[in-house]
């Protein structure tokens, strides 16, 4: 059988459900009632929904700023050898991520609710109540939650993966552990790092779930804008408009970080 023949399903189910629907959204936002136009473009440019995308944009910024911070010593502890019984700690880093992100995210709001538990635990001992709901706070703790993994293990990783013998040659050379650590460890670990910022930042930038239910409705991201288009007001074109707009953001994005990575790996900041 040829090799190529083995491709043909995926090839198959990639035009059904990737490109299909791709030339849909491009076909939905540049014409109404088969007449091209830039309405739905032009549309967008109202500060409502420029508003939501900076928004978007921030809180897409900080989640990831956010997991980065928490995701490096973990990461780092983890990678060290004389870290015992990684294999626990990275399994309960995993173990979330076997649940779906919708009951994930219903638990946390039933927890973080104001009659949910932890309220009712900080009454009990005699501490007032405190709204966790229904603001920036519960978003960027929600999207934080859910995609800390997407942090942690691609940065793992490029720790493992990195010569311990690199180390001690720096330690030898005289480099105390600040410097051996900006020098050696993390531009070594750097494309990790990138993978990490990509796979926490598009999600983020692009989620509505978190939003809706941790948000309350009272936080509208661009994904909450694409979402209502589609499902509530039934303007297909302006949702596919604002679908392509985002797109284009996340295909820049991605350029940047990739290019920043490779120039990375062929030492090109360091």
């Amino acid at each position: 059988m040829n090799r190529k023949s083995l491709a043909y399903p995926y090839m198959i189910w990639a035009g059904i459900f990737i490109i299909v629907p791709l030339v849909l959204i491009v076909y939905f936002s540049f014409f109404v009632d088969g007449q091209f136009t830039l309405a739905n473009y032009t549309k967008f440019i109202e500060d409502y929904y420029i508003a939501a995308m900076v928004r978007s944009i921030g809180f897409a910024f900080v989640s990831t700023a956010i997991c980065l911070l928490l995701a490096y010593p973990l990461a780092m502890i983890l990678a060290g050898k004389e870290m015992s019984n990684k294999s626990i700690i990275l399994l309960l880093v995993i173990l979330p991520m076997w649940m779906n992100s919708l009951l994930r995210t219903y638990a946390w709001a039933n927890l973080l609710e104001n009659n949910g538990v932890i309220n009712n635990l900080l009454n009990a001992m005699g501490l007032p109540s405190v709204k966790f709901l229904y603001g920036n706070g519960g978003v960027i703790f929600g999207m934080v939650y859910n995609f800390f993994p997407f942090m942690v293990l691609p940065i793992y990783n490029a720790l493992a993966k990195i010569d311990h013998k690199l180390i001690e040659a720096s330690y030898d050379l005289g480099a105390n552990k600040w410097t051996t650590f900006k020098k050696v460890t993390l531009p070594l670990s750097m494309p990790g790092i990138v993978t990490g910022i990509i796979m926490v930042f598009m999600p983020s930038l692009t989620t509505f779930l978190i939003t809706r239910l941790l948000g309350g409705g009272k936080v509208m991201l661009i994904g909450n804008i694409i979402e209502e288009q589609f499902t509530r007001t039934g303007d297909m074109g302006f949702g596919s408009a604002v679908s392509m707009i985002l797109m284009i953001i996340v295909l820049i994005t991605l350029g940047i970080m990739s290019r920043k990575g490779a120039l990375d790996e062929e030492g090109g900041l360091f």
